[in-house]
């Protein structure tokens, strides 16, 4: 049997590299991707199995053509992916006025840019073959505007809005679906990245383990969902644009 072959971005910690350990575990060929080669090289070598194949690429995805040259890549070593994770990507608080420019569009490059770009030419692949799944990490935020988290909400909004129109089309094409999975706040680096402040702690008692919120992202996966919340506090936040005013919404988050 020849084993199926999963892509995963920001594959060095948190979500992507407990992800990485559930394929693996399950017998899937891994391409993993990210920055950080030093972490890869690790990585690589804990997951090291006869039974599969791991390859590492280093890239930026933010950085401009970079998803074609790692599309390319992939072609050129004869690897066909059957699982892409979209996963790689980050947030930012703080008043939108104040933070700067640059950073906040090479978020929105990362978020949605290269996770749009990464889909349209997999996916192709996948149509062709009838058969395929992919994974894009979205956030509770996907279902309200946060302030304070204001560009980093509206991308996670975009990977919501995508995933749930994409599913509809590629699912007539074969066995082939797209799964965005919205957690709340996990107990990963993103607090640190994202500079959230005095709400780390809270990330860091109520949030949910990057572990349980893979193997949920994985079980969505195998099954086709087209959105998955992890935990029953984070799916009761994002029910509330159903039973409550947007205007109440905001105003309610502005305070906080």
């Amino acid at each position: 049997m020849i084993n199926k072959t999963v892509l995963i971005t920001g594959a060095s910690s948190g979500i992507g590299y407990e992800l990485a350990k559930i394929f693996a575990g399950n017998k899937y060929n891994l391409i993993l991707v990210a920055r950080n080669t030093e972490l890869l090289t690790k990585i690589k070598e804990e997951l090291a199995d006869d039974t599969i194949d791991i390859v590492t690429i280093s890239k930026d995805l933010s950085s401009p053509g970079a998803p074609k040259d790692l599309y390319n890549h992939v072609k050129d070593i004869g690897m066909h992916v059957h699982v892409l994770v979209n996963n790689a990507g980050y947030g930012m608080t703080g008043k939108f006025t104040e933070l700067e420019l640059e950073k906040q569009t090479n978020m929105m490059q990362l978020n949605m840019f290269a996770l749009t770009e990464l889909t349209h030419l997999f996916a192709q692949d996948m149509v062709e073959k009838k058969y395929g799944r992919v994974l894009n990490v979205g956030s509770v935020a996907s279902f309200v505007s946060v302030p304070s988290m204001s560009v980093y909400a509206a991308t996670k909004s975009y990977v919501l809005s995508f995933s749930e129109s994409l599913h509809s089309e590629l699912r007539r094409k074969g066995d082939i679906a797209v799964t965005a999975l919205c957690p709340g706040p996990t107990k990963t680096n993103f607090a640190k990245v994202a500079n959230v402040g005095e709400m780390e702690p809270l990330f860091n008692k109520y949030g949910m383990t990057a572990t349980d919120v893979a193997k949920i992202g994985y079980k969505a996966v195998l099954k086709g969902d087209p959105v998955v919340v992890p935990g029953f506090t984070f799916r009761f936040v994002a029910s509330l644009p159903r039973f409550l005013p947007r205007k109440l919404i905001q105003t309610l988050l502005g305070k906080q």
